[in-house]
């Protein structure tokens, strides 16, 4: 997905959001702003919205000297989410259709994320993704593809999102390689925020080799990229994965909330929407 005009305002609100999670002085918050507003400028047409996020989170960490300024917020979203574990496998355990209500707590946990709000309600959250209606829902071709593939690639987005995801993993009957980023970014999950929330005790953890939100490719490593084009399924959970794959000719299934207006236009449907969205390649796989 390209980066519009609408974006601009928000990587200049993420950068004052991280520069003040990072403990910046007013001084080299606005020096971050400025820094960030000369970075717009040099922006290539084909960049993604993540991609400038990854520069803007960078020079944040840099500048303020901070590794990983969301690590407290990642902590506390993880703990909160394991309280809900058990209720979560409850509702799975108990459903006519457990892989629907697997694919809909997946997709709940997907407002984990401190990239669009500051705040969040995960129960309330829950409560209407479950009921929700889909305007693209290709949960049939998800389905399918399940039943014909012998391993998924499942790539991760947010930090407490990840038990979420846990959930989904646990109803699925085939081997999963868990994508989380090499380093910190925005609340992204890093392997330590993914063996916080149990995800070795039921997938095989990799990263991206980056540190950039989502799966720009071009900044992936190649031990990635390899595995990336010989995946025959991928489930790519939240908005930054879909902003850097949604143009990739692969078998990808995107779960996320548009919780964006842009993505939300981009993809053509009202804001706050549930998304269950298979890529041309892979409904071309399972046709």
């Amino acid at each position: 997905m390209r980066i519009y005009l609408d974006c601009w305002p928000c990587f200049l609100r993420q950068a004052l959001s991280a520069s003040r999670r990072a403990g910046a002085s007013p001084e080299l918050q606005r020096a971050i702003l400025e820094e960030t507003m000369t970075a717009l400028h040099t922006l290539t047409s084909d960049a993604t919205p993540p991609e400038m996020g990854e520069r803007i989170h960078r020079l944040v960490r840099e500048r303020a000297r901070a590794p990983d300024p969301y690590l407290e917020v990642k902590r506390e979203a993880t703990a909160q989410a394991l309280t809900l574990l058990p209720a979560l496998r409850e509702r799975v355990q108990e459903a006519e259709d457990p892989l629907r209500t697997a694919v809909r707590i997946a997709i709940a946990g997907n407002i984990i994320d401190h990239g669009v709000a500051e705040t969040f309600d995960l129960e309330e959250t829950l409560g209407r993704v479950l009921d929700a209606t889909p305007p693209i829902n290709d949960l049939a071709v998800l389905r399918g593809a399940l039943e014909r593939v012998d391993e998924v690639l499942y790539l991760a987005d947010n930090a407490g999102e990840t038990v979420f995801d846990r959930v989904l993993i646990e109803a699925l009957s085939i081997p999963v390689t868990y994508a989380v980023k090499a380093g910190p970014v925005l609340n992204d999950a890093t392997r330590e925020d993914a063996i916080a929330a149990g995800l070795d005790q039921v997938a095989d953890i990799i990263d991206t080799g980056c540190d950039a939100m989502g799966a720009p490719l071009r900044l992936c490593s190649p031990d990635f990229r390899e595995r990336f084009n010989r995946a025959r399924l991928i489930i790519a959970k939240g908005q930054a994965n879909y902003e850097t794959l949604s143009g990739v000719d692969a078998p990808i299934c995107f779960l996320l909330q548009a919780k964006c207006s842009v993505i939300a236009e981009d993809i053509g449907v009202p804001t706050g929407s549930v998304i269950i969205q298979a890529s041309k390649a892979l409904r071309d796989a399972m046709s």
